[in-house]
């Protein structure tokens, strides 16, 4: 049954190319690859449940010589969330692009770009992780340069050459690593890697690699112009789920991997980034004048919460309350993936209907587009951290961490950053709610509108209810919690 493990992956890839050489039935065949991949991480997500994870070793090769596929807990939840959202956007994506030309090349880029996200989750080795990384980054790119216009292909542009920087620093540590130990499988450098200069380097250039592949502040500037100006649909998945691969390896190497390794300053240094691009995300966010330029910045001040958790989870002794940290950092990425998401959708439907984004100008927008704009209404209780949704759980959680361990100066940063967050929702809803002037919307089709309002729907009700499911799955087990079935 191990096998299993193989078609998250190969489902999206096999089906891409099947949209590459029948263009014209490109969206019914993406839509068939979504469901099927969608289906297939659910069942891989119940077998891990009830059995623990799993590994598979491709070829009958043992890691170091082949290829392995290893899925626990944390990586089989992201890969449900990101088969969600993928299928959401790719069900949005067939009433946002028109003509036959963009459908054709956006669901092979779209297929490829989940392949290389799945394929990254389920790495076993530091290699593999590699190069799905860089095959991520590259289909991203292609798809936010989709459009053809100018400031898209230079925000693009800009986001290929950085990334590629971050690659390079991510490969230089994975040399080094190979050199120091002879080896990249991850379980067998989870029992071989010590406090020691080989370690702490290679450790500093990947750490360095994935910071700035996930925007984290101050290298966070290629970001916004990058999603401020991709298609709708892609920039919903470059929030939602590109960046939390940088942040899934992230806490793989720090959690697991490296954690004899990581060092008490680099924790705080990381809470401390976080800490600023909380504040500065959330006022520039504030102070923008698009929507989609809004969600960007929103983007920078979301993640850095989840650096917050790193001295925190530093500080915190194994155990129950290490655990609920743990949970609670999870529970709020996967929050900030489905409202995210759900806010750059239904931005789309605004920048469709409206034939502009711009902030002021939304006048007539709440009775024009009533859906729409609940939708961003609920996509906003989830950032802001409003209760009955996830975040509100995962922040309460940090509040917790934050007081048990002393660390007083994340408390004042967290509700500064909530208050903001609040500013730029209802600043959104205000105007929303004004009364027109003279911009006339057309008439929304249903295949945006409603996948946008599940996904916010998703963020607020099901993770905020349910949240209970998720921590019980996610902790202790997430990080190497038993041997692989």
């Amino acid at each position: 049954m191990n096998n299993l493990l193989t078609l998250p992956v190969m489902l999206p890839l096999g089906f891409s190319l099947l949209a590459l050489l029948w263009p014209r039935r490109a969206s019914s065949i993406g839509i068939l690859a979504l469901l099927a991949t969608l289906l297939a991480s659910a069942w891989l997500t119940w077998r891990i449940a009830g059995s623990g994870p799993m590994l598979l070793a491709l070829g009958g090769w043992e890691p170091g010589l082949g290829i392995a596929l290893y899925a626990d807990a944390l990586s089989s939840t992201l890969l449900l969330m990101s088969s969600i959202v993928a299928l959401a956007a790719g069900v949005y994506s067939t009433g946002y692009f028109r003509e036959p030309g963009e459908r054709a090349r956006f669901w092979p880029l779209w297929l490829l770009l989940l392949t290389a996200l799945h394929a990254l989750f389920l790495s076993g080795d530091l290699f593999n992780l590699y190069v799905t990384l860089e095959l991520l980054g590259l289909s991203a790119v292609a798809l936010a340069a989709l459009g053809g216009k100018r400031k898209a292909v230079e925000a693009a542009l800009r986001y290929l050459i950085l990334g590629l920087l971050g690659s390079l620093l991510f490969l230089a540590g994975v040399a080094l690593i190979y050199a120091g130990y002879g080896t990249l499988d991850l379980m067998k450098l989870r029992e071989m890697l010590a406090p020691e200069p080989v370690a702490w380097v290679a450790l500093t250039l990947m750490i360095s690699g994935l910071l700035l592949k996930s925007a984290l502040f101050p290298l966070h500037f290629w970001l916004p112009p990058a999603h401020a100006n991709a298609p709708a649909p892609v920039s919903a998945v470059l929030s939602a789920l590109v960046v939390k691969a940088a942040l899934y390896l992230l806490l793989r190497f720090w959690l697991d991997i490296f954690d004899d390794v990581v060092t008490t300053f680099a924790a705080w240094l990381l809470g401390t980034l976080g800490a600023m691009a909380v504040l500065w995300g959330s006022w520039k966010a504030l102070r923008a004048v698009r929507l989609k330029l809004l969600a960007a910045y929103s983007t920078v001040a979301q993640l850095g919460y989840l650096f917050l958790f790193f001295p925190l989870l530093d500080a915190l002794p194994a155990g129950a309350a290490h655990d609920t940290a743990l949970g609670a950092l999870i529970l709020m990425a996967l929050t900030h993936g489905f409202a995210k998401s759900s806010l750059f959708l239904a931005t789309g439907v605004i920048q469709q209907r409206a034939g502009h984004d711009r902030i002021e100008e939304l006048g007539g927008a709440a009775r024009a587009l009533p859906a729409t704009i609940f939708t961003l209404a609920l996509a906003g209780v989830a950032l802001i951290g409003l209760p009955p949704s996830g975040s509100f759980l995962a922040k309460w959680q940090l509040f917790s961490a934050a007081i048990a361990t002393g660390q007083w100066l994340w408390i004042p940063v967290i509700a500064t950053g909530s208050l903001l967050a609040a500013a730029y929702v209802f600043r959104i809803l205000g105007y929303a709610f004004a009364p027109a002037e003279s911009v006339k919307y057309r008439i929304a089709d249903g295949r945006e509108e409603l996948p946008a309002l599940i996904l916010a729907i998703l963020a607020t009700l099901l993770l905020g209810f349910g949240s209970i499911w998720v921590w019980e799955f996610v902790t202790p087990g997430a990080l190497a919690a038993g041997e692989a079935a």
